[in-house]
């Protein structure tokens, strides 16, 4: 059976100071924010400030009923004490904690361990293999990936038989590993970021997707805004923007102010139009941003707009649209 997950969710990237650093309180405000404006889902990973997200995420979450919410974290890289931050790009003042990376059974299950600890929570409901991908790793992936497969997956596959977990699959930035996991393994989720958006979505579509949706695998888009740029921000895959990028968005914001269209609403409307997403999570570090999340979210979006972009050419024909 398929995992069920809330439509619309909170990333935890920006809350391990990505890009810049961001003040205890402020931290505070936005998750008490996502809480109050009915998130309900959220999810972490150790790699995110070095531990800073999770430890964020559970002054808030450890003081709530357990039962009310949906949290997911990841493995792959576990944390030792240091004597400096790494600093890892693109966190910036992260926890001094090195990172060490582990996809075998063991490190999986002392991450999540020390994910319970650093969150004060008693369980994670879904648990994603973090990065084994060709972005982070350059040619080494395949065999981080292949210790994965051998070591995490095969724990993570235990620990969800025996019910101290609902599922698991990869958290990552590429489709090709997600594509080799179905054929090797059993996952229940993936959460597959800024591979299904406005601005890139084909690969997904054509070559996961039907097969997740033929195996009741759901998928969890992060990145829905390609790393803020498609929200007005100066970064895509956590970089400069590139130049054919900006071209298309200039398109897309051309046609969203010609129908009256908040860019970020169709965002997150078209990933969750396709059949095999599950959840949407945005993320943020502003305590404005989850209520404006969620207005986003109910707000329609015209079908002459999805139309014009299919008549431009910025979305093919037989992607799944709104209503």
């Amino acid at each position: 059976m398929r995992i069920s997950l809330p439509s619309l969710g909170l990333g935890g990237a920006p809350l391990g100071n990505m890009f810049h650093a961001v003040s205890e309180a402020t931290a505070d405000a936005t998750l008490q924010a996502a809480w109050d404006a009915g998130f309900r889902y959220y999810d972490v990973s150790p790699h995110y400030g070095a531990g800073l997200a999770e430890q964020r995420f559970g002054r808030l979450l450890s003081t709530k009923p357990r039962d009310e919410y949906v949290l997911s974290t990841k493995v792959g890289r576990l944390l030792e004490p240091s004597d400096r931050p790494e600093n890892a790009k693109p966190f910036v003042e992260e926890l001094p904690n090195k990172r060490v990376v582990d996809y075998s059974a063991d490190g999986a299950r002392r991450s999540l361990e020390d994910s319970l600890s650093r969150m004060g929570v008693d369980r994670i409901d879904l648990v994603f293999i973090h990065d084994v991908s060709e972005d982070q790793w350059g040619p080494q992936w395949r065999d981080y990936f292949a210790e994965a497969m051998a070591g995490a997956a095969k724990a993570l596959t235990q620990l969800r038989d025996e019910g101290v977990i609902r599922g698991w699959g990869l958290g990552v930035n590429k489709v090709e590993p997600c594509r080799l996991a179905l054929e090797q393994s059993d996952p229940d989720v993936f959460l597959l970021a800024g591979r299904y958006s406005l601005l890139d979505h084909r690969e997904a579509l054509e070559t996961l997707f039907p097969t997740c949706q033929a195996r009741d695998v759901g998928v969890v888009v992060g990145g829905p805004f390609n790393s803020g740029v498609l929200a007005g921000g100066g970064h895509f895959e956590y970089d400069r923007i590139p130049h054919d990028i900006q071209a298309r968005k200039s398109r897309l914001d051309a046609l969203a102010e010609r129908f009256g269209v908040d860019l970020r609403s169709a965002a997150l409307h078209f990933c969750l139009a396709n059949p095999a997403v599950i959840s949407v999570i945005p993320g943020t570090a502003n305590p404005e941003r989850p209520q404006q999340y969620k207005a986003l979210y109910k707000s329609p979006v015209s079908d002459a707009f999805w139309r014009a972009l299919v008549d431009e050419g910025l979305l093919h024909d037989d992607v799944p649209l709104p209503g």
